[in-house]
């Protein structure tokens, strides 16, 4: 390896790139070159570190309780804890021949005085992990991830008092040339819109000498100041709305406008939400797909973190299943039932589209037969829109998830006394469930039976519980990665770590009869109700967003659903490489507590 080779891979480690060219020059005078043979014992509780280590060919496992605790291959390096805190829990053993840089304990403890190598070395799991993701994207990042709702320029508010007349009001609407007025009452606030006075003084029977609380609109949409532009956007397409009002102290301090937010982002998302909207065939639905998918590369490469990207992506799909319900559903049949939809979707975690998981559930006393036609066809036009077919048949066109209300009561009752893996799985999927069409209370209803039903089930819950444990996580001695040669040597993101961290939090949920459905949202209640601490929540939502990260971009590139899952780790940068390992590890981590929560150890 040349000089130049080496310095390329000594800046190629984060924080070394951060030093200066000087202190970089210094540090590659002092690097030596040393080789070690295969179990060769270098850290240990007995055996104290002399050098950091920073690996050029082999491998070195570092063992605690003699379990594998990870692996250092090429471009790694290790161990700083040891350096600084002078003590090691575990050992670190050759596994095979090593030739590797060793900086001197001495020279490293005098590069520990630069700030930016100290804060680093320094910082928890956490702190260090969100560092690492920082930098994997700091070429990408923009002002559109951070930027707040006090970055952008706000519209003064026309505010009003409730018992102004409508041409008063009107004469400060346009000396402010406000879009909108703002009616205060009290503490309460609502709003009048172009189509208010359109539909109310206009068209109908109202004066403008009448109050202008006669005409205005209750439930005031409103933003906090310091809140992310993209909570803007989310709110604006969740609501299907042109404006937020933004507060500051709990007081109106402007309005934020749809065309400004827009010309910020410049991202095409209203484009999508508007002609959703406008489409009255299925045809009109089929154009709008690639659109979907650019959408979602173009968030990505911006560096917006997926569970927003899942968020926005989940609203537009929102608005695209309420449009395919309406054109099949007659409309005296819409309000008898709940369309309602499962797995990722449910859970408003799907970016790319997958299996189809949705149902049917009918109020009771209505015929269920009534459903099946326009069931059959809301299938069909999904599957024209892209949405794949489940292959477990979870689908609206099965009449098994086509139900009233106490049919599902029925199953939920089968699902509480069974320990058929059949039935856990379909209990799990139907945990998730969010209606996006017709009666959500009939949800409602069921989610609460659900719950009760299984209050101090330890004994099935255990059972459930258990399938967290069905695939081993992929992270052992082969490169610190298990590959499956099957698979192109790839490892499976969704079975290694995405289920067991979904599903063990979707049963703790359960457990404690937490609603929510969103994974993260899950994990912070789990923490509010003191289930998980506050660091360990943490780590848990740290791990779940690298691996939909780097999910999101093979589920991207991928040709088919089968590959979606998977990805190549050799493939991937090496900060991208070792957030992973640490991801893996934090599974590893939940699987241990998921099996001393529950007893897995006693569960058949």
């Amino acid at each position: 390896m040349s000089i130049l080779d080496q310095r390329k891979l000594i800046e190629s480690i984060h924080p070394f790139e951060l030093l200066s060219t000087t202190t970089l020059d210094n540090l590659m005078q002092k690097i030596d070159i040393a080789y070690y043979t295969k179990d060769t014992l270098l850290i240990s509780k007995n055996l104290p570190s002399i050098a950091f280590y920073i690996i050029i060919k082999g491998s070195v496992t570092e063992l605690i309780d003699d379990e594998v605790h990870n692996v250092y291959s090429y471009g790694d390096c290790f161990d700083a804890d040891a350096l600084i805190y002078g003590k090691c829990e575990g050992k670190f053993v050759v596994d095979e021949d090593l030739i590797c840089y060793e900086i001197k304990k001495e020279d490293f403890l005098e590069l520990m005085q630069n700030k930016k190598v100290q804060s680093y070395f320094l910082q928890d799991f956490v702190t260090r992990h969100q560092h690492l993701k920082n930098y994997d994207l700091q070429s990408e990042l923009s002002g559109f991830l951070m930027a707040k709702v006090s970055d952008i320029f706000l519209h003064e508010a026309c505010v009003v008092d409730y018992s102004e007349s409508i041409y008063e009001a009107l004469k400060k609407q346009e000396d402010l040339k406000a879009k909108v007025i703002i009616v205060k009452d009290g503490l309460n606030y609502s709003i009048v819109t172009d189509t208010d006075l359109r539909k109310h003084v206009l068209l109908g029977p109202v004066d403008i000498k009448d109050n202008i609380s006669k005409i205005s609109t209750k439930g005031l949409i409103s933003i906090d100041i310091d809140d992310f532009l993209f909570n803007a956007l989310l709110i604006m397409t969740q609501s299907e709305i042109k404006r937020v009002v933004v507060m500051k102290n709990k007081q109106i301090i402007g309005v934020l406008e749809q065309l400004d937010l827009l010309s910020y982002f410049a991202n095409h998302s209203h484009l999508v939400s508007v002609q959703i909207d406008k489409a009255v065939k299925i045809d009109d639905l089929k154009m709008l797909q690639d659109d979907l998918k650019n959408l979602i590369t173009t968030l990505r490469a911006k560096g917006v973190k997926v569970r927003y990207i899942s968020k926005l992506v989940s609203a537009l799909n929102l608005k695209v299943y309420k449009k395919v319900f309406n054109m099949c559903v007659d409309e005296n049949l819409r309000n008898d039932c709940a369309l309602i939809v499962m797995g990722s979707e449910g859970r408003d975690e799907q970016t790319v589209k997958s299996d189809q998981d949705n149902a049917l559930i009918v109020r009771d006393g209505i015929n269920i037969d009534l459903y099946k036609e326009p069931m059959m066809k809301l299938n069909s036009y999904l599957l024209e829109l892209g949405f794949p077919e489940c292959s477990g048949n979870v689908m609206v066109s099965n009449e098994f998830w086509r139900r009233d209300v106490s049919g599902y009561k029925n199953l939920i009752n089968e699902w509480a006394h069974s320990m058929n893996d059949s039935d856990v799985q379909n209990l799990s999927i139907f945990l998730d469930a969010k209606c996006v069409a017709g009666d959500v209370e009939l949800l409602e209803e069921l989610t609460t039976y659900l719950h009760h039903n299984f209050h101090q089930r330890d004994d099935v819950l255990a059972h459930i519980a258990k399938a967290v444990l069905n695939f081993e996580t992929p992270l052992s001695l082969f490169s610190g990665f298990v590959l499956e040669k099957e698979h192109q040597n790839k490892l499976d993101l969704k079975k290694g770590g995405v289920f067991a961290l979904v599903h063990g939090v979707r049963t703790l949920c359960l457990q404690y009869e937490i609603t929510q459905t969103n994974t993260i949202e899950r994990i912070k209640e789990l923490n509010n109700k003191g289930i998980i601490d506050k660091n360990f929540a943490t780590e848990l939502i740290e791990s779940f967003d690298t691996l939909s990260a780097i999910r999101l971009k093979a589920m991207l590139e991928a040709k088919t659903i089968d590959e979606s899952n998977y990805i190549n780790p050799q493939n991937l940068e090496k900060i991208q490489r070792d957030l992973l390992k640490d991801s893996f590890k934090i599974i590893n981590k939940f699987k241990k507590f998921m099996s001393f929560h529950f007893h897995l150890n006693m569960v058949s």
